[in-house]
């Protein structure tokens, strides 16, 4: 758990098993010693919670934080994926490799929506046609869903999973996943007050950069917009 002290500075993205971490590095004084330490956190961008967040070690002690800062620098993009890997490593077999199951979801919402929206981030006029809004119109209640599923709390949403299932639990190395996985989204978003697609689709036209920067922020940044 964080203490007031503590400091944080993002320093990079970085890509690992087809998911974007936000890493940061974070300081705070040691205490009795009087020296700094620092570690590097990360989280992925299904995920915004502390308990979506996984980290290293102490691995800075210095006497002062802009010594810290100063090697956190010198660190190349390979190495920080190195330390990742093993933070990943490292949190697994604590947790036995059972996914996070809120998080676990909100990837499998992210890889959907991207592959309906596309590559539209260079798209200043918009989209071409009525099939290319459509699809757009379908990532973005994807997106919802999984606004949604940020805003509730990992057991909670395990409980959720487990009423809209009727006691089946998601084992996600199972083939019955993505059947599992379309039911619960579903029923997730029938709850939700989506527009029309006509209302939506005259939305996103007059301002398609805000729609832009919304799925920028929920996925790549890995924080609500």
């Amino acid at each position: 758990m964080p203490t007031l002290t503590e400091r944080r500075r993002s320093v990079a993205f970085l890509d690992h098993e087809d998911v974007t971490w936000a890493c940061f590095l974070v300081t705070h004084p040691g205490g009795e010693s009087c020296r700094w330490h620092g570690f590097f956190s990360f989280r992925p961008g299904s995920g915004e919670a502390e308990e979506d967040e996984i980290r290293t070690a102490d691995i800075f002690i210095e006497d002062s934080e802009a010594e810290i800062h100063e090697k956190a620098r010198s660190l190349g993009r390979p190495l920080l994926n190195g330390l990742l890997a093993s933070a990943l490593h490292a949190a697994r077999r604590k947790a036995g490799n059972a996914p996070r199951l809120r998080a676990r979801f909100r990837e499998l919402l992210r890889d959907d929506a991207r592959r309906l929206a596309g590559d539209w981030s260079d798209a200043a006029a918009g989209p071409r046609d009525g099939s290319e809004l459509q699809s757009l119109y379908a990532s973005y209640r994807l997106d919802q869903v999984s606004h949604l599923i940020c805003l509730v709390e990992p057991r909670d949403f395990e409980k959720a999973v487990e009423r809209i299932l009727e006691g089946e639990r998601v084992d996600f190395r199972t083939s019955d996943l993505v059947q599992f996985s379309m039911m619960v989204v579903e029923r997730l978003e029938a709850l939700l007050p989506l527009p029309p697609f006509e209302v939506w689709a005259e939305d996103f036209l007059a301002d398609p950069e805000a729609y832009r920067l919304y799925a920028h922020t929920l996925h790549r940044e890995g924080r609500l917009p």
